[in-house]
């Protein structure tokens, strides 16, 4: 942010000392937040403010509708949005006695839009607090003395005005990490990768581009999105739609849309998955940074509803992701709202952290979910984002671009780029962010991707691969149950834990009958089942000598022993049985995405005959076990080996150090 952002942020900023005392920290924002946008409106609508109340004067007793009223008002004010009042901000100011009534009157004559605005920061509640607090009229001149009309503050400094306060209130409120705010250059750079396959098309004259966030925030994305293709083309038509749950947020978002000349009414306020305000909406570009690792057990049971009765009629058929990290939730709702390709498809970016890539095993959510995208090929890259890039959170981050219209170069393949290393040192940190993605940086990796994208050639930073490169079968593999069988001194107090023995009723009289077994060692089965009645007979248990099958369970584990030389256990088949001890499970590649399951179960062969009989070749594959599973271990395709030093060089270094060492301590004991 330039100085002269931080000038108006900072002034902005200081009303926070007239509150100290009256309002805790946390609450700052309730009142700076809607001041400051009620006062950028008030600045905005100052140019044409005679124009609209000649308007409002020559419409008061029209029998015109109201909306065609609205219509002729907001054309005289030249905005979305209008102010029929003989008040403005600095009326108000010069008026100390009256402050809270011409307030109130004010914000009472603009059109429903800015109000509506206005309701979600709760204001009217904050001015009679602040009147309460004897502050209103401090507060009040403070903003009045600010300029923030557009040829002071254009509309991209204000998003930056915007969004510093919105910093700070969030690091004084101890926000979650990542919600909220994404810094500009994050944004800048996620945009130009989202849209870096299309710069050309948008130099089409008299295009029209949806741009969507299902968690717009601020709407700091979307102005970006719309700025991007509007530079390549002054003539293109940009809508841009979006949904926020947070109320203060979706306001400072509405009031920019109002102030750009979008249609505010395009940004629903709400829950995206609970209370969809574009449940028929169909987007060219689709972008969010959902929070990070936020749970959604709020809207669990409308959202297991939703999976469960509409399937894949629904966003969630492909599955849902463990309770306590909803960041699939969001893709899955954004993929939803694709156009069809023959609409001419879409494009999305959202930001993760690591999580998705790999969190879950084959067969869980998000396991279904890895699978789901990328068995419909709409998974075009991952990029791996420097660490302490937020201001909220230091922890790597991760695009994720996915589009149902990939470049004929790209079919069938993903692309990982790994951005980790572009990164400049901020002069002085703002909260957990340290560094930043320089313009020059942001130019190299869009051009990188653009390269790779239109091209498939790859760059040290830059691996592409086939989507089937990152699936799996996940199989059980069992080694033969081998045993021995013993009964020792310590057998019967083992057999005297266990619940089933505890709660038979001849139980002294079994654990007799071990304890006169002590010593007896038997190499079959048979063997020590002959033993083991004979000795149950001799002390009256069962029908000779045979006792509970539940009680039987218990004898037979604790006298039973795994031994690699002992008799081989089976079933009534006479196939071996598995020891538990000795089951492990391996991951082995899948070579295709089609592959029949004929195919699958070749592979699997395959596999063990090259990698695991050669060491156990007594193993085999429990196959109703397998499952298929899907992971992006990024991390692990860019892992570069690092020789450890010679042994040489650290004993060199070890001698040194014990040298100084003895000096020092030489220096104290004198």
């Amino acid at each position: 942010m330039s100085l002269n952002h931080q000038k108006y942020a900072d002034f902005i900023w200081s009303v926070a000392d007239l509150l100290r005392g009256d309002y805790r920290q946390s609450e700052y924002g309730k009142v700076i937040l809607p001041f400051t946008v009620l006062r950028r409106i008030d600045c905005v609508l100052e140019p044409t403010k005679e124009a609209v109340l000649s308007a409002a004067r020559q419409l008061k007793d029209s029998p015109l509708p109201q909306g065609a009223k609205d219509r002729k008002l907001r054309d005289a004010a030249g905005e979305t949005f209008y102010n029929t009042s003989e008040l403005d901000f600095k009326k108000i100011a010069a008026a100390p006695d009256n402050v809270a009534s011409n307030l109130r009157a004010y914000i009472g004559s603009f059109s429903s839009g800015a109000v509506e605005v206005l309701d979600k920061f709760r204001f009217d509640e904050q001015i009679t607090r602040l009147e309460e607090s004897k502050l209103l009229y401090l507060v009040t001149s403070k903003f009045a003395t600010i300029d923030l009309h557009p040829d002071k503050v254009d509309n991209h400094q204000m998003g930056y005005i915007f969004e510093e306060l919105i910093r700070k209130f969030s690091e004084i409120s101890n926000e979650t990490a990542g919600e909220h705010f994404t810094p500009r250059e994050v944004i800048k750079l996620m945009v130009n990768l989202l849209m870096a396959p299309d710069d050309e098309d948008v130099m089409v004259p008299g295009i029209v581009r949806t741009v969507y966030d299902p968690a717009c925030g601020t709407g700091g994305m979307l102005t970006a999105a719309e700025e991007h293709i509007t530079r390549y083309n002054t003539k293109a038509t940009v809508k841009v739609f979006g949904q926020e749950l947070n109320p203060e947020s979706w306001a400072i978002c509405r009031s920019d849309m109002m102030l750009k000349g979008q249609d505010p009414t395009k940004i629903a306020f709400g829950n995206s998955f609970t209370a969809d305000g574009h449940p028929n909406g169909r987007f060219d570009y689709l972008l969010a940074n959902p929070p990070f690792g936020v749970e959604w057990k709020k809207v669990q049971s409308e959202i297991l509803d939703e999976a469960e009765n509409l399937g894949w009629a629904g966003r969630f058929g492909a599955g849902t992701p463990r309770i306590n990290d909803g960041s699939f939730l969001f893709l899955q709702h954004m993929i939803s709202k694709m156009k069809p390709v023959e609409d001419g498809g879409s494009r999305i970016a959202i930001v993760f952290n690591g999580s998705p890539l790999f969190t879950g095993a084959a067969g869980s959510g998000e396991s279904e979910i890895r699978r789901w995208i990328l068995e419909n090929d709409w998974l075009e890259a991952i990029v791996a984002l420097p660490d302490q890039l937020f201001y909220n959170t230091g922890i790597s981050t991760y695009f994720w671009i996915l589009s149902n219209r990939k470049a004929p170069a790209l079919r069938d393949k993903v692309i990982l780029l790994d951005a980790r290393d572009y990164w400049a040192k901020m002069r002085k940190s703002l909260g957990d962010k340290r560094k930043l993605v320089t313009d020059e940086q942001i130019d190299e990796l869009t051009k990188l991707y653009k390269d790779v994208v239109t091209t498939g050639i790859e760059d040290p930073k830059v691996k592409v691969f086939p989507r089937h490169a990152f699936g799996y079968q996940r199989i059980t593999v069992e080694r033969p149950l081998r045993l021995r069988f013993e009964v020792t001194d310590d057998t019967a107090e083992e057999l005297a834990q266990v619940k089933a023995v505890q709660k038979y009723e001849h139980k002294d009289a079994l654990l007799n009958a071990i304890r006169s077994l002590s010593g007896t060692a038997r190499a079959t089965r048979k063997e020590m089942e002959a033993s083991l009645i004979e000795h149950f007979a001799k002390h009256q248990l069962g029908a000779h000598g045979k006792v509970a099958a539940p009680v039987m369970k218990a004898v037979w584990a604790a006298v039973s022993i795994s031994d690699p030389e002992g008799e081989l256990q089976t079933d009534f088949r006479n196939d071996p049985l598995p020891d538990p001890d000795l089951r492990d499970n391996e991951n082995v590649p899948i070579t295709s995405m089609n592959s029949t399951p004929a195919e699958r179960l070749a592979e699997i062969e395959e596999y063990m005959k090259t990698e695991v009989l050669p060491h156990v070749p007594e193993a085999w594959v429990d196959h109703s076990k397998t499952k298929l599973g899907f992971e992006i271990p990024f991390t692990r395709h860019f892992y570069v080996y690092t020789p450890p030093r010679p042994l040489e060089e650290i004993d060199a270094e070890l001698k040194s150090l014990e040298s100084q060492i003895q000096q020092l301590l030489g220096k104290v004991t004198r």
